[in-house]
């Protein structure tokens, strides 16, 4: 009938492999003052430094790092239970009712020993049948009561515990999403997924089942302490003067039992890491021959963790151990003062034996209240790295609630004014004093050598960071001063890498626009020149597909990428390489479905591959993060400059203006080029 705490081994980390669940996080970051617009949404001083605090200033976002392995701050358990014990609420209520069967447990255990005494001492020791049915019913109804007791509050427990653990992982992965995309480049991904998984778990043996644990263990010492007393104060005051042994014990192994299970979560995280990396990388591992070298790096980390574990495992044992040997001296020194007293006809055999059946009780709890100091130590090496993760900054966040334009229909002018960027940690400015104006409909293509800026546009444009100077607008309006969700539902972006979600075909272009009617999605697949190819597959739509599939050309995926854009339907397209890692016919089957969804809307095509230069209304030339050269493609080979030569190296060779494409004007009446209408007739491939 005993409440059991949902206990973890404290040297080897709470729940290693146990839970799920979480609410949202605690403390996640202060709000940040109003954003106010200013006038006319004038411009900032390009040369202004970027630590003036403007409202498009990137602001000291640092390195984001999750701190080295074995770096990590050394945070106290009682600051980690506080950072989470807020994330419990909605459940309190629930708490409150297990440590209510918990008190309840405990008093139940206390009324059996008694009844264990009465038993012994009427009933057996007089050899008296008459006097046994009274106090053998109760202590059947105090059994069942205890059982009852038992079973509803371990199962409210790990109820509550599996409810937490869920909220907590959804809050802190949602927080991860919010996250800016060199934090990913900078950390191994195996290693993420180990803190939103095992340490995740380890929280909840501090906040949950700790409370749980000490709740129980207090209750039962004091209970059965005071009836310890009641029985034989002497024999009480011996098991209580040997008790603080438990504590010694547990202060003595906490710092390395703590410093052990530090030791574990990290390399739990590393072999998650090459598990990983290998897996994802395993054309490489079989092309290079290096499937030896993978085992090595493997076997490296896995020995680390092993010698982690078992040092673990040792550390447990040991005091384990040591416990059973304190234990074994205070029974001893109970029986031996308790026969002194039974010679002397002070005391029964039965509140011997009941006192004795008391000690099996007492030192339980009061193990678990020395072992809850190891368990809560074990505990905060989870909370230390799941913090780090939690205490890092997104690079960019929404407006203050009521600080943010009301949204409109965007048509779709984009304007870089005087924009400068360093990337957090970098030792250079990306981007620095880059101006211009895409109105609607027009097509730009940005254009330079590696490493000149032109992916970083792309990144302010979608909002993935904010400008150190100066702004980016959509139609006028800054982009901090929007919600992020009303820009990105308005700025549709075909990045550089095809992705492809685990999913099937249709699910994967439905994830442009969630919701979307089935003859929607169809339309978008035709319009990307996807369709025929998709109904050819045995499932159809329903096809199952992943980045690595076999079923699929990279081509094929990069029209299901394509018409996922399509279905969204944004006033403004980026396009960041489109043609990347496709081979010319490839290439060309993807440029008729990019001409039909670039149609009528504001194009900013960020490429080396200069094929389609000659069809562009305007081209930037990047280098070093500054526009060096402007013009129609014609424009720029006259000038015989930047643009000439990356045109001349073969990193790019126009083709000639895709067809149906012919001089007009723009949107807004300036003079321009156009693609093709959609029905336009195409050349065949």
């Amino acid at each position: 009938m005993q409440l059991r705490a949902l206990g973890a081994d404290p040297a080897t980390g709470p729940g290693r492999h146990r839970r799920a669940g979480r609410p949202r996080p605690y403390g996640r970051h202060q709000p940040k003052a109003a954003l106010r617009l200013p006038e006319e949404y004038l411009p900032v001083d390009a040369d202004a430094d970027a630590g003036d605090g403007g409202p498009g200033e990137l602001g000291e976002l640092g390195e984001l790092g999750l701190g080295g392995e074995g770096a990590a701050p050394r945070l106290p358990a009682r600051q980690a239970f506080r950072r989470f014990w807020p994330l419990t609420k909605g459940d309190r209520r629930w708490l409150v009712l297990i440590c209510a069967c918990v008190i309840a447990a405990a008093l139940a255990e206390t009324a059996a020993i008694l009844l264990f005494s009465d038993l012994t001492d009427n009933a057996l020791r007089q050899g008296s049948l008459s006097a046994f049915w009274v106090p053998a019913a109760l202590w059947l109804a105090v059994a069942v009561l205890g059982a009852a007791v038992g079973y509803t509050g371990n199962s409210l427990a790990v109820w509550t515990a599996e409810r937490f653990v869920l909220r907590l992982r959804a809050r802190v992965f949602a927080h991860v999403q919010d996250l800016p995309p060199h934090f990913f480049q900078r950390h191994r991904q195996g290693d993420l997924v180990e803190r939103l998984t095992g340490d995740v778990e380890s929280i909840e043996q501090m906040v949950v089942s700790g409370v749980v644990s000490t709740v129980s263990a207090l209750f039962s010492t004091v209970f059965f302490s005071v009836t310890a007393f009641q029985l034989r104060w002497d024999l009480a005051l011996v098991t209580f003067v040997l008790a603080p042994l438990f504590w010694l014990a547990a202060r003595r192994f906490s710092g390395r039992i703590g410093s052990v299970a530090r030791d574990e979560r990290v390399a739990d995280g590393a072999i998650t890491s090459v598990v990983e990396e290998s897996l994802g990388n395993v054309v490489l591992t079989q092309a290079y021959n290096r499937k030896d070298a993978e085992e090595r790096r493997l076997g490296r980390e896995a020995r680390a963790w092993m010698r982690a574990s078992v040092a673990g495992a040792r550390m447990s044992e040991l005091y384990e151990q040591l416990v059973e040997v304190i234990e074994t001296l205070c029974v001893l020194a109970v029986i031996g003062l308790g026969a002194w007293e039974i010679s002397q006809d002070r005391m029964t055999i039965g509140q011997l034996l009941a006192f004795a059946a008391f000690l099996g009780y007492l030192y339980p709890p009061i193990r678990n209240l020395g072992q809850l100091g190891l368990t809560l130590t074990a505990a905060t090496a989870g909370a230390e790295r799941l913090l780090e993760i939690l205490d890092a900054e997104p690079a960019v966040s929404d407006p203050p609630p009521g600080a943010a334009v009301a949204p409109w229909r965007v048509h779709g002018t984009v304007e870089f004014d005087r924009v400068g960027f360093r990337y957090p940690g970098g030792d250079r400015r990306t981007l620095a004093g880059v101006s211009f104006t895409a109105r609607p409909g027009e097509f730009m293509l940005i254009t330079g050598a590696s490493g000149a800026g032109k992916s970083t546009v792309s990144k302010l444009l979608t909002r993935f960071y904010d400008p150190g100077e100066g702004f980016v607008r959509l139609d006028g309006v800054p982009l901090y001063a929007m919600s992020l969700g009303f820009l990105r539902a308005n700025v549709t972006l075909l990045p550089q890498e095809t992705l492809i979600l685990h999913d099937t075909i249709r699910e994967n272009i439905a994830c442009g626009r969630p919701g979307a009617a089935e003859h929607e999605i169809v339309r978008a697949a035709r319009d990307a020149a996807a369709h025929d190819f998709i109904t050819a597959l045995p499932e159809g739509y329903d096809t199952r597909i992943d980045p690595h599939t076999a079923r699929l050309s990279g081509g094929q995926l990069q029209r299901i990428a394509i018409a996922r854009a399509m279905l969204r339907d944004a006033p403004v397209l980026v396009l960041d390489e489109p043609t990347t890692g496709l081979d010319a016919l490839a290439a060309r089957r993807v440029v008729r479905p990019l001409r039909k969804l670039m149609s009528g809307r504001t194009t900013l095509m960020i490429t080396h591959d200069l094929t389609l230069a000659p069809d562009a209304d305007r081209i930037l030339v990047l280098d070093h993060g500054r526009v060096v050269e402007t013009g129609t493609h014609r424009e720029l080979l006259a000038l015989d400059g930047t643009y000439a030569r990356l045109h001349g190296s073969g990193n790019g060779a126009a083709e000639g203006p895709l067809e149906g494409h012919s001089s007009g004007t723009t949107a807004n009446g300036s003079p321009g080029r156009h693609l093709a209408s959609a029905d336009a007739p195409a050349r065949p491939l």
